[in-house]
């Protein structure tokens, strides 16, 4: 195909709706942001043009003066904006603001919030396959607590009750935080802000929610983390991708096989990989496997939304997603995403 010159956008306003431009824009392929302009350093939009690297300043008229701008989106509100940006802009730039601007914000807002909507929606049918490990890890300690409550009611000597009321303590803790985790993990997350977030501590949090997808005991795990790797991006978002990603790979394999869990960083990228030993996937497969509503799954045991939704996370977090697979022996997913200060 023939090389096609990207269309080169400055946005105006680093507020809400700055922001959401940004990050609809920044993964729109043919599409180069140049920066943002904003008079308030604070601003939402101006943080996060500056964890894009991209180009920040309080002065329009730098920003709209770049030679081979071909579009400035305007979404400030002020009424004086018009005129400084048709006084100043370079010969062939368009101009979108005012109600057209408006209009593109609205729905750049119902995206977003269809989006977040589709996630949870996702992720809430996604929960019914842990209910056989979540039932599992909960019977055991109830196991135990029902034996030491009936030890207690036949027991005298004070120090043996002690210890055995210690048992039924720890048991119910244990009941206690899984329920905090999958009451963590269901719960709609409100927040939008990307932060730092450490990768080998996400992945292992993943983890945890994820082996409940079936009991593990005939199932390895090998994890291999490297270094401290902080990205930025949004905490929730990411660890609903990592369950996914686990949890497909758990399950692909019927309880038997290896799960890896592996990162590391090389060329200043972090780098995730979740590999399994499971059946595969066949050549023809591997490009539908992140449309939307495509599943190998059985009727009834799986959305088609799952990976759909984990490339799309992973881009909103400005990372990409690889899969490589062989029918037999297993499959890899690999993410990988700019580490914090470096250019995505």
């Amino acid at each position: 195909m023939p090389n096609v010159e990207p269309t080169r956008v400055a946005i105006l306003g680093g507020g809400k709706g700055g922001t959401l431009l940004l990050d609809l824009l920044s993964q729109v392929p043919g599409v180069e942001l140049i920066g943002v302009a904003d008079t308030n350093p604070a601003a939402p939009g101006i943080r996060r043009a500056l964890d894009l690297n991209l180009r920040v300043t309080d002065n329009v008229v730098d920003l709209i003066a770049e030679q081979g701008l071909n579009l400035i989106v305007d979404v400030t509100g002020d009424p004086a904006m018009p005129a400084l940006i048709n006084q100043h802009k370079p010969p062939g730039a368009e101009i979108l603001g005012g109600a057209g601007a408006k209009l593109v914000w609205n729905m750049v807002q119902h995206e977003s919030t269809l989006q977040g909507q589709l996630f949870q929606a996702e992720k809430l049918a996604g929960i019914g396959s842990f209910a056989a490990g979540i039932a599992h890890d909960i019977n055991n300690p109830l196991y135990l607590v029902l034996g030491f409550a009936e030890a207690i009611i036949e027991e005298h000597d004070p120090t043996t009750i002690r210890d055995l009321a210690q048992e039924i303590i720890q048991a119910v803790r244990r009941i206690s935080t899984i329920s905090r985790e999958f009451t963590q993990y269901a719960r709609q997350s409100i927040s939008s802000e990307y932060v730092d977030v450490e990768l080998n501590v996400k992945l292992e949090e993943a983890f945890k929610i994820a082996q409940y997808a079936t009991v593990l005991q005939d199932l390895s795990v090998v994890k291999d983390y490297t270094g401290k790797q902080l990205i930025k991006a949004k905490p929730d978002e990411l660890l609903h991708a990592l369950v996914n990603l686990i949890t497909n790979a758990i399950q692909a394999m019927d309880g038997k096989g290896t799960l890896t869990l592996a990162t590391c960083d090389e060329d200043e990228v972090a780098t995730v990989t979740i590999s399994d030993t499971g059946c595969g996937i066949p050549d023809g497969r591997l490009e539908q496997i992140f449309e939307p509503f495509f599943t190998t799954k059985a009727p009834g045991k799986g959305t088609g939304l799952g990976l759909y939704n984990v490339k799309s996370i992973v881009g909103k977090n400005h990372g990409k997603i690889s899969v490589t697979s062989e029918v037999g022996k297993g499959t890899m997913f690999r993410l990988q995403f700019p580490l914090e200060g470096q250019p995505s």
